[in-house]
Parts: C-alpha cells; sequence; structure tokens
C-alpha cells in the first residue's frame, strides 16, 4: 500500500511538474526564438518594447541610475533572446532637466552588447528624436530610408506638443531593404499618449493617413508600438482604416513592473494587407537574473513582407 501510495504521489508530482512547464511556455517563458517556432526563409521576426525611460538626475529610486544599473543586465538578456531582426523601442530615453538628448544609455548599452544589430530611426537629437530607435540585423536588412513625425498640430515641426499641448509624441519610421527576399518594407514605431483618450484618437488619424500615403505607392508597412489601447479600442479602429490588420496578443504586455497581468494587449504589430503574420505574436513574460526589464513584456511576431492577399 505504502508503495502505491508514493507511486501516486511521485506520479501526481511529476504531472504538476510537467504542467508548470507548460504553463511556463505558455506565458512566453523560453526564448524568444523558440516561442514562434520554426521561421521559414522568407519569414522576418518583428519585435515591440516599450524599455521605460531613464531619469539621469535621480540618483536612486525607481527608473533612477541605479534603477538602470539593476535593470541592465535584465535588459540586455531580454532583448537578446527574442531572436529578432527588427526591433521597435519605446521610451528608450534618457533625460534629465533641460533639452540635452545627446545620452541614451538603454540604446547605447544594447548595440555594445549586441554587434549583429544597427540602430535606425535615430541620429543627432537637435534634428531627429532618439527616443524611438528600430534595431535591425545588418546582416539581413539594409536600411534605405528613415524619419519621424510628431503627433501634433505641426507634425513636421520637431519637439512639437501634441494637440492638447500635453508632453511631444511621435512616430519614428525605418524603410528596410530585406537583403535575403529582396523585398522592401517600412517599419512604423508608435508610442500614443496613455493619459488622453482624445490624443490617442488624433494620433491614430494621423497615422492612418500617413500609412495610407505609403500604401497607396505600392508599399509594404508594418505599424508596432505602444498604442495604450487595447484590440477592440477606436484607437484600433482608426489604424484598420490604413488597411492594418491586428492579432493581439493573447493576456497582457503591461505588467505594472510587477508581473500582474490585469488587462489585456496594450502593444500591438499590425500589418498591411501584402503582408502575413504567422499565427498570433506572443509576449516573453520573463524575468531574467530575477529582475523585470521594464514595465511592459517585450512582444514578437513572425512577419512575412508581400505574401499577404491586398484582395477588395
Amino acid at each position: 500500500m505504502a508503495r502505491r501510495i508514493f507511486r501516486l504521489v511521485a506520479g501526481f508530482a511529476l504531472l504538476l511538474v510537467l504542467a508548470v512547464g507548460v504553463l511556463h511556455l505558455w506565458n512566453g517563458r523560453g526564448a524568444g526564438a523558440q516561442a514562434l517556432g520554426a521561421a521559414a526563409p522568407g519569414d522576418l521576426r518583428l519585435a515591440s518594447f516599450n524599455v521605460h525611460y531613464i531619469i539621469l538626475d535621480k540618483p536612486e529610486g525607481a527608473w533612477s541610475i541605479a534603477d538602470w544599473d539593476r535593470r541592465r543586465p535584465a535588459m540586455t538578456q531580454a532583448v537578446s533572446t527574442l531572436g529578432a531582426d527588427i526591433i521597435a523601442f519605446q521610451e528608450m530615453e534618457s533625460f534629465r532637466r533641460g533639452d540635452d538628448g545627446s545620452v541614451n544609455l538603454a540604446r547605447d548599452a544594447l548595440l555594445q552588447a549586441m554587434p549583429d544589430y544597427r540602430a535606425a530611426a535615430t541620429g543627432d537629437w537637435r534634428s531627429f528624436p532618439t527616443t524611438q530607435p528600430i534595431f535591425y540585423r545588418h546582416a539581413r536588412l539594409r536600411l534605405l530610408d528613415q524619419g519621424w513625425f510628431f503627433f501634433s498640430e505641426t507634425p513636421d515641426v520637431i519637439y512639437s506638443r501634441t494637440f492638447n499641448g500635453s508632453y511631444p509624441a511621435f512616430a519614428s519610421w525605418a524603410k528596410f531593404h530585406d537583403l535575403r527576399s529582396g523585398k522592401d518594407l517600412r517599419v512604423v514605431n508608435v508610442h500614443f499618449d496613455y493619459g488622453s483618450g482624445e490624443n490617442r484618437l488624433r494620433s491614430a488619424r494621423l497615422v492612418r493617413d500617413r500609412v495610407n500615403e505609403w500604401t497607396s505607392e505600392g508599399e509594404h508597412v508594418v505599424l508596432a508600438g505602444d498604442l495604450n489601447a487595447m484590440a477592440g479600442s477606436e484607437t484600433v479602429a482608426i489604424l484598420k482604416e490604413a488597411g492594418l490588420s491586428l492579432s493581439p496578443v493573447t493576456g497582457s504586455t503591461y505588467h505594472l513592473n510587477r508581473g500582474l497581468n490585469l488587462f489585456g494587449a496594450i502593444d500591438h504589430v499590425m500589418l498591411d494587407c501584402g503582408t502575413a503574420m504567422q499565427g498570433r505574436p506572443v509576449a516573453i513574460r520573463q524575468r531574467f537574473d530575477g529582475e523585470w526589464p521594464s514595465d511592459h513584456y517585450p512582444i514578437l511576431a513572425q512577419i512575412t513582407s508581400g505574401a499577404g492577399s491586398c484582395g477588395s
């Protein structure tokens, strides 16, 4: 009898271990490259990650220099394990009092740690906002062009304030040539206002109009970023008017820097009709070295530019 009970307990323990392991993978806790399965030769892996800003004038506490020193190894591991060809970053900013934007600790640390990548959608901060760079694997992609526009009444004026006069917010973009497939792809990286619904809607309309201009000329466009809006929102509905489709991440992408998954995804990847996605994007819900790299999870999608259907 004792032996039978031992076997039952051992069997239950094994099932529990397996269940935890399945949940571990389901929550995106494996390496990003494994979370999506095998990639076809023409596929691109595209990630989006809000990495939270760093306050240079704050020596200690949340989002301070000391906090960045703590988060940096976890951030490097998180981004390295994505296995992405393109990574759109939001809030990649190191700011202090005043306008000087020459320091970007997160961007520089990640580029140093990952020599396979270069940064697009960035430049001299006086003529190009640097807080939403797009990293790309330079052995696979060639940068053709880059630019930005602000969510403002004057979108082509750098650092112009948003529609209601609050802090500047913008879209960065980069156009790439895929050296493997021979196709071009424009990636638009956005971060919409978290506090003002009206700002989000007006920003989405501006992005919609810009995307329509590009796709009307036959370009393939992918939008990625922190929309601060869920899949069924009016913000997303406006972007769909540009012919962009959305397959949302299952579960949360913002976790309050505590691993709390309280509501649906607000970080998204949206595709034009000529671009296909293999399944849904996944969120990589994992601590690295026991630390959360950011208050958002990185999300990862597998896309094929030029493989979608643009039927009427």
